[in-house]
């Protein structure tokens, strides 16, 4: 190891304080500064949350764009998009129809809507591409996908033939779905959707119960929103002859995954493998001598596909070892430290977030403290520099 480790950098953001891309940065600048002879290959990871569009087009290349479109709430917004090498479209429901488009107080599922995520793929079929990636994650609706066609040209009808308002309570009122409007490039789309979850659309583990109170829903609101989901489940089955009920993923983002299935004809895969396998990250690990990643909150979920953990499952089949930095330990962190060679925490998650130049400092901290277990266990031997 004349040359010093080979070391790749895969973190995901820290979420409300640094993107994937700055993470990878701060931990690349601090160990650098520490082991200039170290070699450092950056790969920003992300889930199909906020920061895929980003993680795609640094992994692969290719621009980024902007498209007017409409927020939660319906009211105009320009929100960002990509376009990859090749003409694929990555498109993060986040972007338009998020909880970071939205106040504390202004959260309500009940009438947030996705309309702004079906503008965007619009814009992108409007551009004459036939492929798009959907980043299922951070949305702040419960409306089943609803918005979204509605935006492509779906008609969403009650009993009386008047389109439905926004948002997933008045999904209840649904009589009739009329494709007849629908965008006509849709029929030549091929449409991934990217999540991290693999919930039900509806009942106890389903989009409304699990999702729905970090959007707003109170436990009324929950029981209201599920039955509106069955609901709407139902009449895509006998309209569209699609039954999205218990596919898995089919609640993520707010069920948007089951209305990406039901009007676009989409498949669901983990929004890590898609920008990993995007960004061959097998042999980007199979090069390295240690692998970095991180995330904002190491808990029990961390060990069912998170990003950290496909990671480290790649990583370990390699045979290369991971440290992962992380925000703070959640519970249940103990069940996902066996993935790991290190573990270092920013914090114990009860402070408020650090601003983005203080978090920088203690992610580089943080990095300097795996190494330097990493090297006093004898997991990696000091190279000749």
């Amino acid at each position: 190891m004349a040359d010093g480790l080979h070391v790749l950098v895969a973190p995901q953001e820290l979420k409300g304080t640094l993107t994937a891309v700055e993470a990878a940065q701060a931990i690349i600048d601090a160990l650098r500064a520490e082991h200039p002879a170290w070699r450092f290959d950056a790969l920003p990871m992300a889930d199909g949350g906020p920061g895929t569009t980003d993680a795609l087009l640094a992994a692969l290349g290719g621009e980024a764009r902007t498209s007017t479109a409409h927020d939660p709430l319906m009211r105009r917004i320009e929100a960002p998009w990509g376009v990859l090498p090749g003409g694929r479209a990555v498109v993060e429901c986040a972007a338009a129809s998020g909880l970071l488009r939205l106040r504390i107080e202004e959260l309500n599922p009940r009438l947030a809507s996705s309309y702004g995520t079906g503008e965007l793929v619009a814009a992108a079929l409007d551009k004459g591409i036939e492929a798009v990636i959907v980043g299922l994650g951070g949305s702040a609706t419960n409306d089943g996908g609803a918005g979204m066609a509605q935006a492509l040209g779906f008609r969403l009808l009650d009993r009386d033939g008047n389109d439905l308002p926004p948002g997933g309570a008045a999904l209840a009122e649904l009589a009739r779905i009329d494709a007849a409007s629908a965008h006509p490039g849709l029929a030549r789309l091929t449409c991934l959707g990217a999540t991290d979850v693999t919930n039900p659309l509806c009942g106890p583990t389903g989009a409304s119960a699990i999702y729905g109170p970090q959007k707003g829903a109170d436990a009324l609101a929950v029981e209201e929103l599920d039955a509106a989901l069955a609901h709407f489940a139902g009449i895509i089955k006998r309209d569209l002859g699609v039954d999205v009920l218990e596919m898995p993923g089919a609640g993520a983002a707010g069920g948007l995954g089951a209305g990406l299935i039901a009007f676009l004809g989409a498949t669901l895969q983990s929004g890590a493998v898609v920008v990993g396998e995007a960004a061959g990250i097998e042999e980007r690990i199979r090069k390295a001598d240690l692998v970095f990643t991180a995330e904002g909150r190491l808990d029990q979920q961390t060990a069912y596909g998170k990003t950290p953990q496909y990671v480290a499952k790649l990583a370990h089949d390699a045979g290369v070892p991971v440290a992962c930095i992380a925000g703070y330990l959640g519970e249940g962190h103990e069940s996902s430290l066996p993935l790991f060679a290190a573990v270092e925490a920013l914090s114990d998650g009860k402070g408020p977030l650090p601003t983005p130049a203080e978090a920088a400092r203690q992610v580089g901290e943080a990095s300097h403290r795996a190494v330097a277990s990493l090297f006093a266990r004898g997991v990696l031997v000091i190279p000749v520099e």
